[in-house]
């Protein structure tokens, strides 16, 4: 069975709500605005393991909680947003949900980013195929694993 791929699919639907606006958009996308994002991550081997598995689901819980502590209630903020420190301040002044600042923000950015994180914590034979994040059923953005 050479020429067959597996792969095992994860969604978190609306598994984190977030703030977050687009400074360099020439539209309303650079108000500060939020979506409940739903991520899924794609997983692939040529090989499944003793169980009959590419990805062991239940081993995704640290993702998880890693995905909520980044972008979960959180107002997200690009680093070289202009308004940064104006937006880091809003921590301390009116108590809003955390500020975390992201290389970038947008959906191609946060899977890049999602990307980068998980990809060394899954184990071979698996390999992290795709990272999708969905603001909501009409836009999303992947990226892929050549």
């Amino acid at each position: 069975m050479d020429d067959v791929v597996f792969q095992a699919i994860k969604t978190w639907e609306h598994v984190t709500s977030c703030c977050f606006r687009q400074w360099r958009a020439d539209s309303h996308c650079n108000q500060l605005h939020g979506y409940g994002l739903t991520i899924t991550l794609t997983f692939e081997s040529t090989v499944l393991d003793h169980r009959g598995w590419v990805q062991d689901f239940g081993g995704l819980k640290p993702i998880k909680q890693w995905l909520e502590s980044c972008f979960d209630h959180n107002l997200l903020v690009a680093a070289d947003d202009p308004a940064k420190d104006a937006i880091l301040k809003l921590d301390l002044l009116y108590h809003c949900a955390k500020v975390v600042v992201l290389p970038a923000i947008g959906c191609e950015s946060f899977a890049l980013y999602i990307y980068e994180h998980v990809r060394d914590l899954v184990q071979p034979p698996a390999f992290l195929r795709s990272v999708e994040v969905r603001e909501h059923d009409g836009n999303a953005a992947r990226v892929i694993r050549r």
